[in-house]
């Protein structure tokens, strides 16, 4: 069983090695590409002082997200975090409310439920999206909640259920017309976290779109980076106002004035950072290209492997392959670890899925379902691998 078994783990290596560059001795999960106008855009910056909040490359990074998503409005922030802790207060999450977040995410979706003083509430995935489980969802909430005329409530704690917010995980889209109808039904917001999914379309529409409001992260290791930064997205004039307004520290527009009408929070980009993503955006279709040529090789790479396989885009959806997934059969499972230290010892960057939300201290005594088991037999079976853009481009 030894000697099958790390057969099995130095093969999942070689098969790796086969697709990745062989001319290099540290492969990462994922790095940005500098190919294009950044260094010609950041140095505008820098030699003409417009380095901070106010200046035309953060109009042009608003207007060139807003061309390619087809979203009516993008408002630039300084991280993801702060564009979904906006996003819940713009659909009116407040203290004491419950936000229903998949288990299965990065603590930052649950943390920005935290900063509105609300209470995540922890729900199950499905292996179809690696994300929130609509049809569990709707029997969950058959069970546990009641509607009345202030909105939808918990019946066990007794607050109130305000919003869900799905999360589109490693850049696969969530299935959002059974949660469309879901929140319809029990009157919540939906607030799409599509941090992840920059480039990536649910039935031909650009994720995001769906939502009442949704966040985008532009995080150093994401499709396209900011070095920093986030964008709230959204088709609702009045919330694009009021998301602009909140995020400039609810400043009331004068001359010379300092004043404020409103608690809003410093979260703007600056221009620096939009300089930086101006020039990434302007080359988003070649890394979308490349990482889907990517994710084509994995997939053809691992096809006859026996005990594990390479997760593919949902059926209704076109991924951006924002970070490659595989997944281990069960009985295989136990040695992710050890496929991780190997991969390692080869030079290859890979890691597990994040620990489970409600599995971490911080968040233990939230609400949560019964039955978690996909989110953690996922965890358990996942590995992320080398997904940069530009290993999409090699051996061409």
């Amino acid at each position: 069983m030894i000697n099958k078994t790390s057969t099995f783990i130095q093969h999942i290596v070689d098969t790796m090695k086969s697709v990745l560059p062989t001319n290099s001795n540290h492969i990462v999960l994922h790095e940005p590409e500098f190919s294009g106008n950044e260094w010609k855009y950041v140095k505008e910056c820098i030699d003409t002082r417009w380095v901070s909040s106010v200046g035309k490359f953060v109009d042009s990074f608003e207007e060139k997200l807003v061309e390619f998503t087809r979203a009516k409005y993008a408002i630039a922030v300084v991280n993801g975090t702060s564009a979904l802790h906006v996003c819940l207060k713009l659909v009116g999450v407040e203290q004491n409310d419950e936000v229903l977040v998949p288990t299965l995410t990065f603590v930052a979706t649950a943390n920005a439920v935290s900063y509105c003083g609300a209470i995540p509430h922890f729900v199950d995935s499905t292996e179809t999206t690696l994300g929130l489980d609509p049809e569990k969802l709707g029997q969950y909430l058959g069970e546990i909640s009641e509607i009345r005329a202030e909105g939808c409530f918990n019946k066990t704690t007794g607050r109130r259920i305000k919003a869900v917010v799905p999360m589109h995980t490693f850049g696969h889209p969530v299935d959002l017309d059974p949660l469309l109808e879901l929140c319809n039904q029990y009157g919540l917001e939906l607030v799409e976290d599509a941090a992840e999914s920059l480039g990536s379309y649910y039935k031909g529409r650009h994720t995001g779109n769906l939502g009442k409001v949704s966040a985008l992260s532009f995080n150093g290791n994401k499709i396209v980076t900011t070095g920093g930064g986030g964008a709230i997205l959204t088709n609702n004039l009045q919330l694009a106002k009021l998301a602009k307004h909140l995020t400039t520290t609810a400043r009331v527009q004068h001359k010379w004035s300092l004043s404020h009408d409103m608690i809003g929070f410093n979260y703007r980009m600056p221009n620096i950072n939009a300089a930086l993503g101006c020039a990434q955006l302007e080359q988003l279709p070649r890394f979308i290209e490349n990482k889907r040529k990517l994710a084509e090789k994995y997939c053809k790479a691992f096809y006859n492997i026996k005990g594990i396989r390479f997760f593919s885009e949902p059926e209704f959806a076109k991924s951006n392959y924002w970070l490659n997934v595989l997944l281990l059969d069960r009985k295989f499972e136990i040695k992710r670890d050890e496929i991780l230290e190997a991969t390692h010892r080869h030079g290859i960057m890979t890691r597990p899925a994040w620990s489970l939300i409600h599995e971490l201290n911080l968040y233990k005594g939230c609400p949560m379902m019964d039955d978690l088991s996909v989110a953690k037999d996922l965890e358990r079976r996942l590995i992320n691998i080398p997904s940069s853009a530009v290993l999409g481009g090699l051996h061409e």
